[in-house]
């Protein structure tokens, strides 16, 4: 984890959040009070916990209604927060995700090879949790890592019309030349993984920054594949996959021109 690093590097990148994780099958036997059990466990270093909504994520729609299936299932995700709030670990059913977010736009940015041992560190601790109260090993159906970055207008960019200086494969070119420049802009592309089952999604959405009401462009990269099986040993491996074509789509996605504004290494 601390080797020298080959993929593309930024001195200043606009991720303001990561996170890793897994998805697995629904855990019929499931119940609320295992999310007090489990916050028990963790609450002196996440003493904050919040309830949310539950996602899905599949690589198939057969898998998305498997996850639905279950009548133990409860429409519930918790989110469990740390201190200061940079770290965050989601749990529901069929999911267990750690986050790193940049509270504050001076907050040191996390790499990868810091990060990954505290998420090895917390899965496991979950997986002793789900061990020792009975509910078994969980059967890991995909693997997820993502980031969120933001790209602030005045940072490379004025207007949607330029987007293009951002993302090169977008074009504000019209057939006719009628429509005057775009107020606003979304992207969303999936991409099947070379060399693994899996898909890279990357969208980009017109934001406004909740913590400075900086106008600013959201690009969400997140790679999910499927493991072979659910050992550690397999599960990371493939998060590191994920890893490595989360920051190969984003730099491919994005221009040079960014690249040099981010201060690009390698």
């Amino acid at each position: 984890m601390t080797a020298a690093r080959t993929l593309p590097d930024f001195e200043n990148p606009p991720a303001v959040e990561t996170l890793m994780g897994v998805h697995f099958a629904p855990i019929e036997k499931w119940q609320g009070p295992y999310f007090g059990l489990f916050w028990s466990r963790i609450k002196k270093d996440y003493p904050r916990v919040e309830i949310q909504p539950p996602i899905v994520t599949a690589l198939t729609p057969e898998m998305a209604l498997a996850q639905f299936q279950s009548r133990f299932e409860l429409p519930m995700r918790c989110w469990f927060f740390n201190q200061d709030e940079t770290r965050l670990i989601q749990v529901q059913n069929n999911m267990f995700l750690h986050n790193w977010r940049k509270v504050e736009r001076t907050g040191k940015y996390l790499h990868y090879d810091e990060l990954r041992p505290l998420f090895e560190s917390e899965w496991e601790g979950f997986r002793g949790f789900l061990e020792g109260e009975g509910l078994g090993a969980p059967v890991v159906q995909l693997c997820e890592v993502t980031y969120v970055n933001h790209i602030d207008r005045g940072n490379g960019w004025e207007t949607f019309g330029e987007l293009s200086e951002v993302l090169p494969n977008w074009s504000p070119k019209t057939s006719g030349n009628y429509l005057p420049s775009p107020e606003f802009v979304g992207v969303n592309a999936s991409y099947a993984l070379k060399g693994v089952e899996g898909r890279l999604q990357i969208t980009a959405q017109p934001a406004v920054r909740q913590t400075d009401a900086k106008e600013t462009i959201q690009l969400t990269v997140t790679a999910r594949c499927k493991p072979s099986s659910s050992s550690n040993e397999q599960i990371y491996r493939c998060l590191s996959e994920a890893r490595e074509r989360v920051v190969l789509g984003f730099t491919d996605f994005t221009s040079p021109k960014m690249h040099k504004i981010w201060g690009r290494k390698i």
